[in-house]
């Protein structure tokens, strides 16, 4: 077979076979980027249909859907269901993107599946994004999970993920991100975000914002699904202002507004006191269809996020003296939160490792970053990074000032060269730069 992956190719060969052979949005950005379902449906096709033989919930929105999914997957897991998670970008493993009970896909199930399927990629030519939501499928259908936590990798009505028929759609929020695939409006990126609610399948949506709200309700109105703003349904607030190890949270249904319950999440952004929200509204949603899931385990399982998911990235403390905290908040949303984070974070002098790609609005983004901070501009090492030159002569522009390196590295190295014990360092613009540094 012409191209064939030879029998002696190891797990970092084969991976590397799918980054050079593949196109890849992380690495192309939107050239990347396959604007129809086709190229996925022949795929899963071809391998049997898997995305039919598991239960699934899935999980859209711009930002948000990667805590809330290892979350739901935490839970689930922790009640005794076993339960399969695909999200993406990964950080610094490939098999980030596919588990089960916290566990990656095993380094020789994936070059299986190359071996196995190589016929089928050079036929039908998919991305990267569409090959490895394919290798999930298959994985989660023949360890025969119970239910399999999907999140959509960009948009929704369009993505790869899209050809799944969910117990539960949740969309997170909406927000500007990914303008030049998705329209420049918030109703248009809502609506492509909308096209994950199928029929007769109840959907969570995170936030009630009153300009698109009408969006998701006229289409749960077309397809008879039920819906539910998860902000309308729970209040939630951090019980401490600080706390470097757990966010405390209060929480209490919008009916029982009287009736305070509290929980712990190892999570600790003040962001994710919306996803909490969400993530309460799901388990309602969950038990009523069956699941048994009860509050002493749900609270047992937010604890311990990160421990049973591996996930990375959120408001995570690399360390301490000084505080070195890296976030992978990357659009004007994500940044926001971000900022309310390190303004309720106590220290000294604020330092920024910041880096970021050429095709995100950077100068809506530069212009909400504090102009207190002593900035380090870097360039994550992927083809669509901004040179951290340009990015530095941008930033000036808003009012940053600072030094450029040319790796993430070297410049978190001169941070921490400077920086003294009471400081905060924070590292982030990216995802692409968090992920060189957990």
């Amino acid at each position: 077979m012409k191209n064939e992956v030879q029998l002696c190719m190891n797990y970092s060969e084969t991976i590397e076979y799918l980054y050079s052979k593949l196109p890849m949005f992380t690495r192309m950005g939107s050239k990347a980027y396959k604007a129809d379902l086709s190229n996925t449906i022949a795929f899963c096709k071809k391998i049997q249909n898997p995305q039919h033989q598991f239960r699934s919930i899935h999980v859209g929105g711009t930002n948000g859907k990667g805590s809330t999914s290892h979350m739901l997957a935490t839970i689930l897991q922790t009640a005794g269901y076993k339960t399969g998670l695909y999200t993406s970008p990964h950080l610094r493993d490939f098999r980030e993107r596919i588990r089960i009970n916290g566990e990656m896909i095993a380094e020789e199930i994936v070059i299986d599946f190359v071996k196995q399927h190589q016929l089928d990629i050079e036929t039908i030519k998919p991305s990267f994004f569409e090959t490895t939501v394919a290798m999930a499928f298959k994985h989660f259908a023949a360890e025969q999970v119970d239910i399999a936590i999907i999140e959509v990798g960009l948009g929704g009505r369009l993505d790869s993920t899209n050809i799944i028929d969910p117990l539960l759609s949740i969309i997170t929020n909406i927000s500007f991100d990914h303008i030049d695939i998705l329209g420049n409006t918030l109703t248009q990126i809502a609506s492509e975000k909308a096209g994950i609610i199928k029929s007769k399948t109840p959907v969570i949506i995170g936030e009630k914002q009153n300009e698109i709200a009408d969006v998701f309700i006229q289409k749960t109105k077309q397809t008879n699904s039920k819906i539910k703003f998860a902000d309308q349904e729970y209040q939630t607030r951090q019980s401490k202002e600080f706390n470097s190890e757990y966010l405390n949270i209060e929480y209490s249904h919008h009916l029982h507004p009287t009736i305070a319950n509290t929980l712990q999440l190892d999570l600790t952004g003040s962001y994710q006191l919306k996803n909490v929200a969400t993530v309460l509204t799901a388990v309602d949603e969950l038990r009523y269809q069956g699941f048994k899931i009860t509050d002493e385990c749900m609270h047992a399982a937010l604890k311990q996020v990160t421990k049973l998911t591996g996930l990375m990235g959120r408001w995570q403390t690399l360390s301490t003296n000084p505080l070195i905290i890296c976030d992978t908040g990357h659009n004007e949303d994500g940044i926001s939160e971000v900022i309310k984070n390190i303004k309720s974070t106590p220290h000294h002098q604020l330092h920024m490792v910041i880096g970021m790609v050429k095709d995100k609005d950077i100068n809506t983004v530069l212009k909400l970053l504090p102009r207190d901070g002593q900035y380090y501009f870097c360039q994550p090492n992927l083809p669509r990074a901004k040179p951290a030159k340009e990015l530095a002569l941008e930033a000036k522009s808003s009012g940053l000032h600072g030094e450029f390196f040319g790796t993430v590295n070297d410049a978190l190295q001169a941070a921490k060269n400077r920086a003294k014990a009471q400081d905060l360092i924070f590292v982030g613009g990216s995802t692409f730069v968090v992920s060189e540094v957990v």
